[in-house]
């Protein structure tokens, strides 16, 4: 069965005067995805999607969006998403209740007080609706951020590094609330972010971007490849390491090797018994460190 397209960007191109934020991203979005938007910083991401919201407009490419176009649908195409850009702002003097229903009129959303007091309870800020903003912290201002954009019954959220700054139980927070948003909200959901581990545990399909380009995009599973890895090891003799590794694993495939380090594409499975021949044949091993991939793929684009 052919999944619904949310999200088709094709080729899209932005430049700021003579600097190009965004040179050729092209990506899909289906409905029910929770698709991770990844790339370093200032790999164009926050461009791109200011460009998917219609806040600035593309030189080139093409973006559709539940299959409609800007250019002659916009107010259609916005009603039916909610974003969060950077940090969502709020009347600070004000309670939670108050600036969500005054948001609510801003938008033209016809929400009852009963319902806002729902989204409170579904972000996890039930009974805090009567405080005032000025005492939140810095994660339950993003959770409200995110009442906030449920406040038209958008089908589609759009997230741009909504983790950062946050504490290890403020990201878990946001994480279990995303994927809460899938699964019992059925919301479709582009998250950007920096972090690998951050988009592996939440996202089922991605895109990696650098440098205003896309460079692969498809599931998350299928990238991360979690049975093969890249297994980067330090050892006093690395002609004789190589020689053991291909007589005993000859679907294994050497990636580099110097004087002292190699790394070695193998299956997980394989790595103790890896450990075992090389230190059985007389070998010093001074470290070994698995990676995946897809993980060491991304560090060198971020080093790049």
């Amino acid at each position: 069965m052919e999944k619904e397209t949310v999200i088709k960007v094709e080729h899209l191109a932005k430049s700021f005067g003579s600097f190009q934020a965004v040179k050729d991203v092209s990506f899909t979005v289906n409905k029910g995805d929770v698709f991770g938007f990844l790339g370093p910083n200032g790999a164009g991401k926050s461009t791109t999607i200011r460009c998917l919201l219609s806040l600035i407009k593309p030189d080139a490419g093409n973006i559709e969006m539940f299959g409609k176009s800007y250019s002659n649908q916009c107010s259609a195409i916005l009603a039916n998403i909610g974003s969060i850009i950077e940090k969502p702002d709020f009347y600070k003097y004000l309670s939670a209740q108050k600036n969500l229903e005054i948001f609510a009129r801003i938008s033209g959303a016809k929400v009852s007080k009963s319902e806002i007091g729902e989204m409170l309870d579904f972000v996890g800020l039930g009974g805090r609706g009567g405080d005032k903003i000025g005492g939140f912290s810095h994660g339950m201002k993003q959770r409200l951020g995110i009442a906030q954009t449920l406040l038209h019954k958008p089908d589609l959220i759009i997230l741009d590094e909504p983790t950062t700054g946050l504490d290890p139980q403020g990201i878990i927070e946001i994480r279990n609330l995303i994927l809460r948003l899938k699964n019992e909200q059925k919301k479709t959901i582009l998250l950007s972010s920096h972090q690998l581990s951050e988009i592996e545990l939440i996202a089922n399909r991605m895109v990696i971007i650098n440098k205003g380009k896309s460079i692969v995009e498809g599931e998350v599973q299928d990238l991360l490849n979690a049975q093969e890895l890249v297994v980067h090891l330090e050892v006093d003799q690395v002609e004789k390491a190589v020689q053991v590794i291909r007589a005993q694993f000859p679907n294994a495939q050497i990636v580099s090797q110097n004087a002292t380090e190699l790394e070695v594409a193998i299956e997980k499975l394989n790595v103790p018994l890896l450990n075992k021949l090389i230190i059985e044949n007389g070998i010093s091993v001074f470290a070994l460190e698995p990676k995946r991939k897809l993980e060491d793929f991304f560090m060198k684009i971020v080093q790049a």
